[in-house]
């Protein structure tokens, strides 16, 4: 199995999880997740997947400035209903970092390791910004994407429309390709660490 190269540049998000520690998953209950983890997820990579890889990052790293993220033990909403958009790819992304998952999630074991309801939608559209929350603070983050300081290839819409097409030949496929991954390069390796593209804003309860 080959992946681009820069993938394996990408951060990675370290989380704990209690659960994976008591079945024997994985020693401490310490996982790693990578950007190869989300695209296999997803099964392909677009600045979708990486933009929501990075705003879990985010979240996680503000709400646990010291320490891997307890996953299992944070809430995440989503401000828009599940079918609309892109809604539902960052969801089951932010599950693979968080372990939040919708109403058929895991119900736990008498009362521990619950998963089920942790994520949730809104019934119409409330804004841009996801929320991710602790269980056992309560402190929250809003974390919102913007994409606009990396802009795609202006020829990429005319290639696309080749391919949908079946007009394309390999040379315009294989340059769709590089220029869509380029970005979503540039957006792991350049801008991850960037506020203006992942703004984290405390959420005041």
């Amino acid at each position: 199995m080959k992946f681009p190269d820069f993938y394996e540049l990408a951060p990675v998000v370290p989380t704990r999880d209690p659960f994976a520690e008591m079945l024997g998953a994985a020693q401490d209950g310490m996982l790693e997740y990578s950007y190869v983890d989300a695209v296999r997820l997803a099964g392909h990579s677009c600045p979708t997947v990486a933009g929501a890889f990075l705003m879990g990052r985010a979240a996680l790293a503000a709400l646990y400035p010291e320490e891997p993220a307890e996953r299992g033990a944070i809430a995440v909403h989503m401000p828009a209903p599940e079918h609309e958009g892109t809604t539902g790819v960052m969801a089951q992304v932010l599950t693979l970092l968080t372990g939040a998952a919708a109403e058929n999630g895991f119900h736990g074991i008498q009362g521990r390791f619950r998963r089920k309801g942790l994520l949730s939608f809104a019934e119409q559209r409330e804004g841009e910004a996801i929320i991710f929350k602790r269980l056992d603070t309560g402190t929250a983050v809003a974390v919102e994407l913007d994409v606009s300081l990396v802009p795609g290839d202006p020829a990429q819409g005319g290639r696309l429309m080749a391919i949908l097409q079946d007009r394309a030949d390999a040379s315009q496929r294989g340059a769709f390709a590089d220029a869509w991954q380029a970005r979503v390069r540039r957006l792991l390796l350049e801008f991850a660490d960037d506020p203006r593209v992942f703004r984290v804003t405390p959420v005041v309860t």
